[in-house]
């Protein structure tokens, strides 16, 4: 299965897991409805449906995958959530809805952010013993729990905010996106990937390379969508970056060569793939579904 397919039912299967995950909480009832509200039914579902392809391209399947699937759907909503505070991008608008913060509160919106990012690991610490091996369930906490941290999500967010009116570099707006958004996405690929106990590490490095290429793919169709789609196809502000003064592709680039920098990182990603033959089908749909999204 692959193609739009295999998309629409990664969608469909991370969902049941994340209801789930969520059911088992028994969070306060307004904490609960305020990480649903961020967590379900909304988002393309990139980086679940990476987890699916990347595992699948290794030989890994069952549940694990959706465990792992819902792990980095939770970590990316509550980044989301986070995002759009005031005292960060101060976003009234998120996957064609009202913010966290908006719907709710700060302060529960908050709360929400940290309940569904230690739900993340959660899931992951409580994979059962006969669906993974002890040393693969660390090094999948490892791997996630860089990609939201200091070295990640976090890193990213902060040059985010401290190259807000600011010139930079190419080399600068690279090591932006690869932390904020680039770490997730590839923390996805190799959490799928670490579900197969006969994953080898030159596959783990392929998907590595062409996690890196697609993450900052990802970040620059989103800088090119900021200018050239609308705030309903987009589900969020339009020109929103631009607005906040923060440094894009298209701007530092010239739009032609953004879009022609997206299509060299496509290349590059599907370059990695040749190793896994058929079984890299999926992840090269994704790779290009994510230069020619248009939202």
């Amino acid at each position: 299965m692959h193609g739009a397919e295999f998309l629409k039912q990664a969608q469909a299967q991370v969902e049941v897991s994340l209801a789930q995950a969520l059911g088992q909480c028994q969070a306060s009832p307004r904490l609960a409805e305020a990480m649903a509200y961020s967590v379900l039914d909304g988002g393309k579902r990139i980086r679940a449906a990476l987890v699916y392809a990347a595992g699948h391209a290794c030989g890994a399947q069952g549940a694990i995958l959706d465990q792992l699937a819902a792990a980095v759907e939770a970590l990316h909503a509550y980044s989301l959530i986070h995002d759009d505070l005031p005292a960060m991008d101060d976003d009234e608008l998120r996957r064609g809805k009202a913010t966290n913060h908006i719907a709710f509160d700060e302060a529960t919106a908050i709360l929400a952010g940290d309940a569904l990012q230690s739900l993340a690991f959660e899931i992951i610490a409580n994979l059962p013993a006969q669906q993974i091996a002890p040393q693969q369930q660390v090094r999948m906490l490892r791997v996630l729990s860089q990609a939201a941290g200091a070295r990640g999500m976090v890193a990213g967010q902060m040059l985010d905010m401290e190259a807000e009116q600011k010139a930079v570099s190419l080399a600068e707006l690279e090591q932006l996106h690869g932390h904020k958004t680039g770490a997730l996405i590839n923390a996805s690929i190799q959490l799928g990937a670490l579900a197969s106990a006969s994953v080898t590490e030159a596959q783990l490095q392929a998907l590595d390379t062409y996690g890196k290429a697609i993450g900052l793919a990802f970040q620059v169709q989103d800088d090119i969508l900021d200018i050239e789609s609308d705030t309903q196809t987009l589900g969020k502000a339009q020109g929103a970056d631009l607005a906040r003064g923060k440094s894009t592709y298209p701007a530092l680039l010239g739009m032609a060569e953004a879009k022609l920098k997206a299509q060299k990182l496509l290349n590059e990603a599907l370059q990695e793939l040749e190793m896994f033959a058929l079984q890299g089908q999926q992840l090269a749909y994704l790779a290009q579904l994510i230069v020619t999204r248009k939202s």
